[in-house]
């Protein structure tokens, strides 16, 4: 009787994760290379013409 191999290899599971692990990595690489996704940075969340700022102490005072 010849017997199995010692070990049976890597479970699925770790080899559903690795793949699906390397897709997301591949995608998200696809999006920064091609710009699909658009400027980053604090201003991207900020309506246009706000600086953010607040005006300094002591200044439009009526």
């Amino acid at each position: 009787m010849v017997d199995g191999p010692a070990y049976p290899g890597m479970p699925r599971w770790v080899k559903i994760s690795g793949a699906v692990l390397a897709m997301a990595i591949l995608l998200a690489a696809v999006l920064m290379v091609s710009g699909v996704g658009g400027q980053h940075g604090p201003g991207r969340h900020l309506p246009l013409g706000d600086t953010g700022r607040q005006p300094p102490n002591g200044g439009d005072r009526p």
